[in-house]
């Protein structure tokens, strides 16, 4: 999949120096040419479909304005909506351009694939409707459900070794917890949460993390893929600097 930009922008990263613009490389791309991206579908904000069956959310403006700066348009793209479990295996198979399928960085899975630089900084909040609920120290001796096996658990126990922590296997099981008044908040992913309150406005995010998770998009390993990589990172760059991504995070209420 890669292979095609190889030749292309081969004059786009040369060592450590950049000696081109993403227009530039896309100028020598056919205009029939797409990137293939895979997304979420499921998961709002950051890639969902609307009531129309549309794709939208933060990764998926991400992957459009990728598409118009490396291709010429924001159309010249494939959305390949994967689940999970398969959001790295397609890249290493090659079915795919690159992954922007909430993923986040870390060394386990830097060891198979490769990562740009992060474009959002996520990590573990709490959800709650509970107005009294407002800072961590009102957390302390609390009973909080948090999906089973989630890596945060060891950092909840770390930080709260008082909180009681109660075992759930899907997002719906912990609302149902929530609404029973079994415990007084969920914790998961800020990403995840945010899109949570937008469906159920009675809930809101508590305004602080404990713990910082980049999430990046994800290439295979390897000399082709590193060139569009390395041009990808020179776009989300620009892209921080300019405080674009800062807008469409806002956009979307991510926290």
């Amino acid at each position: 999949m890669l292979k095609r930009f190889v030749a292309i922008c081969s004059l786009y990263v040369m060592g450590a120096q950049l000696f081109a613009s993403p227009s530039l490389c896309a100028a020598e791309i056919a205009q029939n040419r797409k990137l293939v991206v895979a997304v979420k579908d499921n998961v709002r904000p950051l890639g969902f479909r609307d009531a129309q069956g549309r794709l939208q959310g933060f990764e998926i403006d991400i992957a459009k304005r990728l598409a118009e700066e490396l291709l010429g348009s924001s159309a010249a793209i494939e959305f390949q909506p994967v689940s999970n479990r398969d959001r790295l295996q397609v890249v290493i198979d090659g079915k795919v351009d690159f992954a922007i399928a909430r993923v986040t960085v870390n060394s386990s899975r830097a060891r198979i694939v490769a990562f740009s630089e992060p474009y959002y900084l996520d990590g573990t909040g709490f959800v709650t409707k509970n107005s009294a609920i407002r800072s961590e120290q009102e957390l302390t001796n609390q009973t909080v459900a948090v999906l089973n096996h989630a890596s945060t658990i060891a950092t909840l126990k770390y930080r709260f070794p008082q909180l009681q922590l109660v075992g759930v296997d899907s997002y719906a099981a912990g609302k149902q917890l929530l609404e029973s008044g079994t415990v007084i908040a969920f914790a998961a992913d800020a990403s995840i949460l945010a899109g949570w309150v937008q469906e159920s406005p009675e809930y809101r995010v508590l305004p602080f993390r404990v713990s910082t998770e980049p999430l990046a998009i994800v290439f295979p390993k390897g000399l082709e893929a590193d060139q569009l990589r390395r041009s990808v990172d020179q776009v989300i760059r620009r892209w921080k600097a300019e405080g674009w991504l800062q807008q469409r995070a806002n956009y979307w209420g991510l926290p």
